[in-house]
């Protein structure tokens, strides 16, 4: 079982964004040290629910200051970014970085990100499989051309090559957020490992997986490929001596941080949206994850991984907000929930 760390560069209430984006930089630094495998970095544009809108960018950074630990994205939004963009960023990374890059990418939401970047929406709704092929044979093939409607070039070289990396892998690993059973398709014909929200439970990620090895099957991906997928699971953890403690913790900080951060996404098309309760989502949150003692969350961790066949951990260690608190978290978590779980 691997477990990491999802850094959001959440901005609560009465926090700067500078005060975000260093929490989530020495989070990210405090996770290698604590002994954790993986560091995940969300993206986000013009909301305070996350500081970061450039995961790659903060993956670069983090690469860097590290050594042992591997960075992923949670995710690049492909719709908003030139495949090619992209995929050459995460080529330099996985070469210079000793092919320790995940790249995660998502169809992101209906945001008025689409307006800015400029491809509509009809690179949300329709663009994202086109965009994830383009990026994929970048980070496979030699040299690339493409003849679409929204991407149209000569061949040109990939430069750097992901497979002139002195490391086990050709290119960097990719996975993809999937919450749909039309995304759950477009990751299994393609032999990609998906990334699960942590807004849903055991039972239905369960579903999901059962789903992505039928159709990975049916488009005749091989048998090792299904069997070694290596999903990602994105949840909660906040540890404490005592339960109640844990989740009063979260109870005290998330709904705030929550309430302003999804209010300010502003669809590109003026369509409403319905926002979940603050107070609610958090209670739910911390149902689901493992929120409590160490033996709580180990137990809760395993659970997951035998339900469901999940084998990767992406855990939110931010969510009371402060900087001492959440270094304190991970290194609670390296020390005494990682060494039951391997």
């Amino acid at each position: 079982m691997h477990v990491g760390s999802f850094v959001l560069a959440a901005q609560f209430p009465g926090q700067g964004q500078g005060e975000a984006l260093h929490r989530a930089v020495r989070s990210a630094e405090v996770a290698e040290e604590a002994g954790l495998d993986a560091v995940w970095l969300a993206e986000h544009h013009f909301v305070p629910y996350g500081t970061c809108p450039s995961a790659i960018t903060l993956a670069a950074l983090l690469l860097g200051r590290t050594h042992r630990i591997r960075v992923g994205t949670a995710v690049s939004v492909l719709p908003t970014v030139h495949p090619v963009a992209l995929g050459e960023q995460a080529a330099l990374l996985h070469v210079t970085s000793g092919g320790r890059l995940t790249l995660g990418v998502g169809r992101g939401g209906p945001w008025v990100d689409l307006e800015v970047f400029g491809p509509g929406l009809e690179a949300y709704e329709h663009g994202f499989p086109d965009s994830l092929d383009l990026l994929l044979r970048w980070l496979r093939e030699p040299s690339v051309s493409a003849t679409g409607e929204r991407f149209s070039f000569r061949e040109v070289p990939v430069v750097p090559r992901p497979s002139e990396a002195l490391t086990e892998t050709p290119g960097p690993e990719v996975v993809v957020a999937c919450t749909s059973p039309a995304s759950v398709r477009l990751a299994a014909e393609r032999g990609l490992p998906m990334l699960l929200g942590m807004h849903v439970g055991d039972e239905e990620k369960a579903e999901m997986v059962a789903l992505w090895r039928q159709l990975a099957r049916a488009a005749r991906r091989t048998p090792d490929e299904i069997a070694g997928a290596a999903h990602v699971s994105a949840g909660v953890c906040q540890i404490a001596d005592r339960r109640t403690d844990a989740a009063e913790t979260l109870l005290k900080a998330m709904p705030g941080w929550l309430r302003q951060g999804l209010e300010a996404h502003v669809t590109v098309d003026g369509r409403t949206r319905s926002m979940r309760d603050p107070l609610a989502y958090t209670e739910l949150l911390c149902g689901l994850h493992p929120v409590g003692t160490p033996r709580l969350c180990v137990d809760r961790l395993a659970a997951t991984s035998e339900r469901t066949g999940i084998s990767r951990f992406a855990l939110l260690v931010e969510g009371s907000g402060d900087l001492a608190a959440t270094e304190e978290n991970v290194r609670r978590l390296g020390a005494e929930v990682l060494p039951h779980l391997r």
